[in-house]
């Protein structure tokens, strides 16, 4: 069942607990084996990214935002939500034009090359392979809203990250 966006509560959403991350990236070729039959991390809805000067790999996940700017942005309406929450792409509509991939806030949309379509999480319909294969737990599905010092921790990483580029206190390089 698709919900319309601007009538969809948040209802799941996947956490990441970077201090749990061993870099193994099966989260990427669990989700890409999903979705397209193959191993092929470039096609994953999931993408760890590594920051090459303090070696700590970050899985970047969709953040579900209450305010869907990918859902907005789309001038062919091809995005829409699933029951779950998670981000649906309708093949046959979409456009290849990348307008969802630049007003993602977190990077987590991406065209895939092969079908030229825009790739990203719809959450398993509720039940994420990503979290569910996960071996080290950094990985996991809330149901419940993000506390208020989460979001204002959140947005502090977000917002810092071009200040400590421009130091150059990171270097990132995505996997």
């Amino acid at each position: 069942m698709i919900v319309k966006a601007r009538d969809a509560d948040r209802k799941k959403k996947i956490v990441v607990k970077v201090e749990k991350c061993a870099g193994c990236r099966i989260c990427e070729l669990i989700c890409s084996l999903s979705k397209y039959g193959e191993l092929n991390p470039k096609r994953s809805r999931i993408r760890v990214v590594t920051l090459n000067r303090i070696p700590i790999d970050v899985p970047v996940v969709c953040g579900q935002c209450s305010v869907p700017f990918c859902i907005e942005s789309c001038p062919v309406s091809a995005l829409d939500r699933n029951s779950a929450g998670g981000i649906l792409v309708n093949d046959e509509l979409c456009a290849d034009c990348g307008k969802c991939v630049e007003a993602c806030p977190y990077g987590a949309i991406s065209i895939d090359t092969l079908t030229h379509t825009a790739i990203a999480c719809d959450l398993c319909n509720g039940q994420p392979l990503c979290v569910e294969w996960c071996p080290t737990g950094a990985l996991t599905c809330v149901s419940s809203p993000l506390t208020v010092q989460e979001k204002r921790w959140s947005t502090a990483l977000l917002l810092s990250e071009p200040l400590l580029k421009k130091w150059d206190f990171l270097s990132v390089e995505s996997g």
